[in-house]
């Protein structure tokens, strides 16, 4: 095996990666920094037993003395303690950001400050501030799958080297536009043999210890998409690259959006009013089964009452979105990101404001839909009389009923979506990924539906208590309750169980919701000539 010419880090640094072949398909290339692959059977990836060092010729038939530890061996576990140990320069067991800036120095590998803290953040499990051994491993060894990922996937010719055509048909296949110039200052940054290309090694010792830069990112972000809807409007926003913004192709993936929302609002609708009626009416004295409760509204108001509360729910679908959106991008601003995606705090604090801000805007519209839902037949002619009549006996504040519990349910909803979002976009890269990050429709539509059910699971009872005093004045001779006397009141007369009533229809309605809203979102985006990412 010849040493890598141009190898432009530490002989120890660069030996605790894995020296897999990055792909055993790739023919007449050595990804790994092995034998030139001739063309002959496939075998399990194999190691070499010292990285960056001339061990003289080897044939086929060389026999490797371990395994790497992707592949089971203990002589990367045994570099690990080693560089673990240079890194860890004040000897206590931790390494912290000036440990690595100190000890990296050393080793010829130069980062900022921030660089550092981004790498200790992301490896820092228990949060003490420094990575112990455990973490340091652990950090390491997924750092680097990450980058074969993306290495896979911007390697689109297979030949084992990424050119400045790949980097350029990669990024603008995820919506982002960059120039032949830009590619050539991308590669330039990594190549130092100067074939203009970079292979496997060039690619990972580049990112050795380094937080993943713009284009893994970009690679290994899936966009958590919020066009599926589910019928609440608690999700953080979608967010759009600056050449979907130039383009203009923003407004028409919103428009898209909120049109399959609404179709898929609409076909739900009577599962909604279900759930609805439950919240509000159900009790331990009265129950109410879904049979029942179908059978109850066709007997009041005919087919047709399944639909009650539809109309406003689907008129607020753009005002909600094009306010969340604004507010969103504002946000983002505010707190001081120019990242092409957040990471996972900064969308759940970002998203979190958009949607109070959101919520707070069309607020009144959300208790004139439960209203609606609620009426019986002859009460309400329509969505403005409705509204007269809440103004002329309530006044202003009936608008604002149950605001302190949705705006609280905001929190539980958004924290609990993103991270079991991530969790199996994570559970997914780590098990399934092998060629590509790009998960699939399926996995993408699956993982939204899961962390969007959790979501409404972990903020339902905030749900239901708003929905009841959104209802309060509809039950003549009910109680008056603020939002903890409400609380209370449900436990004490129903347990805690009490609290999820109305839950059957409301998960009833998530698999047909997401699938119709899916189906016509992308038939409109075709219509809209929205290029798909």
């Amino acid at each position: 095996m010849m040493h890598k010419q141009g190898s432009f880090v530490s002989p120890l640094l660069s030996g605790v990666f894995c020296q897999c072949q990055a792909d055993e398909a790739h023919r007449g290339s050595d990804p790994g920094g092995g034998v030139e692959d001739t063309g002959g059977p496939s075998f399990p990836p194999r190691a070499r037993p010292l990285s960056g060092v001339n061990t003289g010729s080897c044939d086929d038939s060389c026999e490797p003395s371990y395994l790497c530890e992707l592949c089971g061996g203990p002589e990367q576990d045994h570099r690990l303690k080693v560089l673990f140990q240079v890194l860890d320069v004040n000897g206590d067991g931790g390494i912290c950001v000036n440990d690595l800036s100190i000890g990296l120095k050393k080793l010829g590998v130069h980062r900022t400050e921030l660089e550092l803290m981004k790498i200790v953040k992301a490896g820092d499990k228990d949060l003490d501030g420094q990575l112990d051994f455990e973490e340091f491993v652990h950090y390491l060894r997924d750092h680097e799958k990450k980058l074969r990922l993306v290495f896979k996937s911007l390697d689109t010719k297979n030949d084992g080297r990424i050119d400045k055509q790949e980097i350029m048909q990669s990024l603008r296949d995820l919506g982002v536009n960059i120039s032949e110039q830009q590619a050539e200052k991308i590669l330039k940054s990594m190549d130092k043999n100067g074939t203009m290309t970079i292979d496997w090694n060039e690619w990972r010792d580049y990112h050795l210890l380094h937080p993943a830069d713009n284009i893994p990112e970009i690679i290994l972000y899936w966009k958590h998409s919020t066009i599926f809807d589910v019928g609440e409007s608690l999700m953080v926003p979608d967010e759009f690259t600056a050449e979907e913004k130039k383009t203009g192709m923003w407004w028409r993936h919103l428009v898209a959006g909120g049109a399959a929302g609404a179709v898929s609002r609409t076909c739900t609708a009577p599962l909604d009013r279900l759930k609805v009626l439950m919240q509000v009416h159900a009790s331990r004295t009265n129950s109410m089964c879904i049979a029942g409760g179908f059978t109850h509204m066709i007997r009041e108001g005919g087919m047709w009452s399944l639909w009650r509360g539809n109309g406003m729910n689907v008129i607020k679908i753009a005002p909600e979105s094009a306010i969340k959106f604004m507010a969103y991008e504002q946000i983002k601003r505010l707190i001081g990101s120019n990242q092409e995606t957040l990471g996972i705090l900064e969308r759940f604090v970002a998203g979190s404001l958009a949607g109070a801000i959101a919520q707070s805007s069309i607020y009144p519209m959300e208790v004139l839909k439960t209203r609606l839902a609620l009426r019986k037949t002859g009460q309400f002619s329509g969505i403005a009389d409705c509204a007269k009549q809440i103004f002329r006996k309530e006044g202003m504040a009936a608008f604002y009923k149950g605001y302190i519990p949705n705006l609280i349910g905001i929190i539980p909803y958004a924290g609990i979506d993103l991270a079991v979002y991530e969790t199996l976009k994570n559970s997914w890269l780590q098990r399934y990924a092998t060629d590509s990050a790009d998960p699939g429709v399926f996995v993408l539509l699956a993982c939204g539906t899961t962390s969007s059910t959790c979501g409404q699971l972990a903020s339902y009872p905030l749900a239901l208590v708003r929905t009841r005093m959104q209802a309060q004045a509809t039950i003549e001779g009910g109680p008056q309750m603020t939002m903890s006397g409400l609380f209370k009141h449900i436990v004490k007369t129903e347990g805690a169980f009490g609290l999820y009533r109305g839950l059957a229809p409301n998960f009833m309605k998530v698999i047909p919701a997401v699938s119709i809203s899916y189906v016509v979102y992308e038939n409109l985006k075709m219509s809209l000539g929205v290029v798909s990412r």
